[in-house]
């Protein structure tokens, strides 16, 4: 199927707002463009993807300070130019002082609904979780990278202490967040002076946050897991009667899992295993669609969309039982990945109405991440996301790092009992899709996106764009989108309303919304050796590709005479 030929079955046709980016010797997509640059300056110093992507990652945390930091989370998938795959495993746990009744439920609040008294769980230190990013990120560099950790984080240092500019998408965060940043002086200082927030085009400095980063450039991960940046922490917690200890952060490990691997037309879908929930849930619902011809019912059709919705309200329906820290929870992903579980669900499916499908409690997820995805040129790709959960994490900045740390406890059930409920030790379930699709074993798309439990089903639908209805990348990460995993049938509002009244008319009860996750990004690896890099226009993505290359061996400019 040609770019093109897509629109000629599509009931929902749109124009990209954005332009891809071409090269053969390396890629960089992230959701920043200073962060993709930081990424390019490695690979052209020689770097490779691993290099490239750590770079990436500590610019985010200065540049995107409000989906990223140190005090989070991490799930990166990482091809070897070799063909292994790895998924390291950096996600946030529960404190080692945490226990089920260490917050108060509030009253009368629905089973899927994690409130607590005094917003403990979301906003100031004991909404702070046991970090893994630093580690893994530092883990990542060290096992498979080839720059030194101080070279990787240059870039990050000079945009936090030198200063770089608001974008109107960091500006508009500030704003939605003011309320509760001015509750904590530092923050306040920083992202709402004098009680203004920070507007597009202004200048944001961290001085603080990058004497910190020097500190971590200097004595690696340390300097938090066990050293000075991480007394401070300490102390802060101990100060305000929070849960993270030093023995938690000198304690926490991060781990190497083995991805979980499924088929859809000839197409081998890598992802994420548990306690991730991407890849399981997005193997399971491939299998279903694998019994549909999604390409005659055309893209953005009722016919699709119906399906599509019916498919991921299974696919939440079984997420409770399919979900959780495997070391806490046994997880039947065999089950839930067969094709013959798939043949059985979709049994039930009514190609005419909608219906209701049975499920269990649904994790809470902080819809504020960032993504990014990294390629040399040499077969190595990264496709890794990372966050502080919500937007701007826990909201408070600790004293004398100038870092935002997690709210990730806003993720446990704060009743006892349940299968997402606090233990000690235990892992937040995540729905982080940093997906690779390989033909014969080839790697041909590497991409994923922020948005909370709405990652996975927005990875699923790209993969479908680019497998079913023969999108072009960058069509492929801009094309609207759909959400659902109950009552509400969410749509973006390039649905047209032909389509929704359509949708309506089938049973579903729909919600039009600005955006359905965040800003994917992705690489397509084309067989003449060359790449396709894109981003959308959900955030501030930008692709940069390295072309050209080093002048013909043997040939030099000679002066006449």
């Amino acid at each position: 199927m040609s770019e093109s030929s897509w629109r000629q079955r599509a009931g929902t046709v749109f124009t990209c707002e954005k332009q891809p980016a071409q090269g053969r010797n390396g890629m960089v997509v992230t959701n920043h463009p200073l962060a993709s640059a930081a990424g390019m300056e490695m690979l052209a110093a020689g770097g490779n993807a691993i290099d490239a992507a750590v770079a990436a990652q500590f610019a985010l945390t200065v540049v995107e300070p409000m989906m990223v930091g140190l005090i989070g989370g991490t799930t990166c998938h990482i091809r070897l130019a070799d063909g292994s795959h790895r998924v390291i495993d950096g996600m946030s746990a529960v404190p080692l002082a945490g226990h089920p009744t260490m917050f108060k439920p509030i009253a009368g609040t629905p089973p899927n609904v994690y409130d607590v008294e005094k917003r403990e769980n979301q906003l100031g230190p004991k909404a702070v979780a046991t970090p893994g990013s630093l580690l893994a990120w530092t883990h990542a560099l060290r096992t498979y990278g080839t720059l030194p950790l101080a070279d990787v984080m240059q870039p990050a240092i000079r945009h936090a202490t030198r200063g770089f500019t608001v974008t109107p998408y960091l500006a508009d965060c500030i704003r939605d967040c003011a309320p509760d940043l001015m509750q904590d002086p530092f923050a306040a200082d920083r992202l709402v002076p004098d009680g203004t927030p920070l507007e597009a085009g202004e200048t944001l400095v961290q001085a603080d946050y990058g004497e910190a980063l020097q500190l971590i450039a200097k004595d690696g991960e340390s300097a938090l897991h066990g050293g000075p940046l991480g007394d401070l922490v300490v102390e802060c917690m101990e100060r305000t009667g929070a849960f993270l200890s030093s023995k938690d952060l000198t304690g926490y490990r991060i781990v190497e899992r083995q991805p979980i691997s499924g088929q859809y037309r000839g197409w081998e879908i890598v992802g994420p295993p548990p306690p991730a929930a991407s890849g399981v849930h997005i193997t399971q619902m491939l299998n279903i669609l694998e019994g549909y011809e999604v390409a005659r019912l055309g893209f953005g059709t009722v016919d699709t969309i119906h399906l599509l919705a019916e498919v991921l309200k299974i696919a939440f329906a079984d997420r409770a039982e399919a979900s959780g820290d495997p070391a806490f929870v046994k997880v039947p992903v065999e089950r839930i990945t067969s094709k013959a579980y798939a043949d059985q669900r979709r049994a039930g499916i009514d190609l005419t109405k909608a219906r209701q499908w049975t499920g269990g409690l649904l994790a809470k997820e902080g819809a504020d991440t960032t993504h990014l995805t990294v390629a040399d040129g040499r077969g190595n790709v990264v496709t890794t996301t990372q966050t502080i959960n919500s937007l701007f994490g826990a909201r408070f900045i600790i004293p004398g790092t100038g870092m935002i740390p997690n709210d990730y406890m806003s993720n446990f059930d704060p009743r006892p009992g349940n299968a997402l409920s606090i233990a000690p030790g235990k892992r937040v379930t995540t729905s982080m899709s940093p997906m690779m699709a390989l033909r014969d074993g080839k790697v041909v798309y590497a991409l994923g996106l922020p948005g909370g439990r709405k990652i996975f089903p927005a990875a699923m639908q790209a993969l479908i764009n680019l497998i079913d209805h023969g999108m072009s990348l960058q069509e492929a990460v801009e094309a609207p989108r759909v959400w659902t995993e109950g009552p509400f049938l969410e749509v973006e509002h390039g649905i047209p309303e032909s389509i929704r009244q359509g949708l309506e008319a089938r049973g579903h009860k729909l919600v039009r919304m600005p955006t359905v996750s965040g800003g994917m990004n992705g690489i397509q690896f084309h067989t003449d050796g060359s790449m396709t890099g894109a981003a959308c226009w959900r955030a501030d993505g930008a692709a940069v590709g390295l072309g050209g290359g080093l002048a013909r061996q043997g040939v030099r400019f000679v002066l006449p005479g």
